[in-house]
């Protein structure tokens, strides 16, 4: 199944994160995308530096949950601590979508619940998949428009 994985580091040598990523996700993923890194100002949370942030367009074999914990285990491995919520982090690895799954359970919701409204998830992934669509939502390239300013 294809899966949209969103990709952001704030803290440290954020590429070299962003890079071990992955490294790490590819023992359980086809990379088969990944859109140039770009840089964003945080959304929500306390005062905290930018993040470099990306898009990897993947060919997955495993359930969306057992996704989820594998992407969490990357995090763990590279340092990521859940402390504040929208805080700092080393790396953040958000399931953006998965085929045209459509989802909600207490730990993960498909399509990301405010994905169609992150242009650092939109912008990059429009960049390695121009007729991208999101379930619910539409076309990135529209979803994109609306929320940037013309």
């Amino acid at each position: 199944m294809r899966a949209v994985i969103a990709l952001g580091s704030n803290l440290g040598e954020r590429e070299i994160h962003i890079q071990n990523a992955l490294a790490q996700m590819a023992s359980f993923l086809t990379i088969e995308r990944f859109s140039s890194l770009i840089e964003t100002k945080p959304v929500g949370g306390p005062p905290q530096g930018n993040y470099l942030n990306a898009v990897a367009i993947c060919e997955c074999e495993i359930d969306p949950e057992e996704l989820l914990a594998k992407l969490m285990e990357v995090e763990g491995t590279l340092g990521r601590v859940r402390t504040v919520l929208n805080g700092p982090r080393t790396i953040d690895l958000d399931i953006v979508a998965m085929g045209n799954t459509e989802m909600s359970t207490p730990n993960l919701t498909l399509p990301h619940p405010r994905a169609h409204l992150r242009e650092f998830v939109l912008r990059p992934w429009l960049e390695v998949e121009p007729e991208a669509y999101l379930v619910g939502h539409g076309s990135v390239k529209d979803l994109l428009r609306s929320i940037t300013p013309s």
